[in-house]
């Protein structure tokens, strides 16, 4: 499975999230800068966390028109697997890919903590190998981390499953239902706030977040782009 990681100005968790793949999976992995025109060799795309393009305007509202970003649709249109993970979360909400807003925390401020995620759906590709209704331990960083949709739209996410991670506990953002992670009608879209990249090892104070990069390998593995590349 070849992985892609996506380097925007400003992204700060791009080797976070390649040292996560090397440890993990030990799969193919590429830093894959914002200007490419290309990603039709990877099955696995990662967009990073940090403050690309210093979060001007609004969280992502620049990345999205990097030209990578009509390759990552093109990619999500194809199948791929994508992950964006806090700023990167940010960026597919921003480019349409996901669906909603993000705001800034309900406290005004920055919050960077490990936190405890419920695993709402177990049956996606990034979650497979999580229990349903398990607690895990991610660690958040971000100022704007308070996802917001109407009152329409969340229905449609609940009915579908759309919604991935709760926060347990504690909501460190106000984000509406306790969200922290959703995906796309198709399954193969995924974006969250919380840092499964910053959750690999045990040395990090939980190794919770390895099994996102082995569900999404398994289910590769078990498509058909990966039959064909066996």
């Amino acid at each position: 499975m070849n992985v892609a990681v996506l380097v925007f100005p400003g992204s700060n968790c791009d080797i976070d999230c390649y040292k996560a793949v090397e440890h993990t999976i030990k799969q193919p992995v590429e830093y894959v800068w914002h200007q490419a025109t290309d990603l039709s060799k990877f099955d696995l795309i990662l967009v990073p966390g940090g403050f690309s393009y210093g979060d001007y305007l609004r969280s992502g509202a620049i990345a999205r028109f990097s030209p990578v970003m009509e390759e990552v649709r093109k990619a999500a249109e194809a199948g791929k697997y994508v992950l964006g993970i806090c700023n990167g979360f940010q960026i597919l909400l921003e480019s349409g890919l996901l669906p909603g807003a993000m705001r800034r925390n309900n406290s005004l401020k920055f919050k960077c903590a490990p936190t405890t995620l419920e695993v709402a759906n177990n049956d996606t590709a990034f979650t497979r190998e999580y229990a349903a209704g398990e607690n895990i331990s991610i660690p958040i960083a971000h100022g704007e981390g308070n996802y917001y949709c109407d009152d329409e739209t969340l229905a449609r996410l609940e009915a579908n499953r759309q919604v991935v991670f709760r926060y347990s506990g504690e909501n460190p953002n106000g984000s509406v239902a306790d969200i922290a992670g959703i995906i796309n009608e198709r399954g193969n879209v995924l974006g969250m706030m919380p840092h499964p990249e910053r959750a690999v090892d045990e040395l990090l104070g939980s190794k919770d977040g390895s099994r996102m990069f082995t569900s999404v390998l398994e289910a590769w593995r078990g498509s058909a782009h990966g039959a064909a590349a066996r």
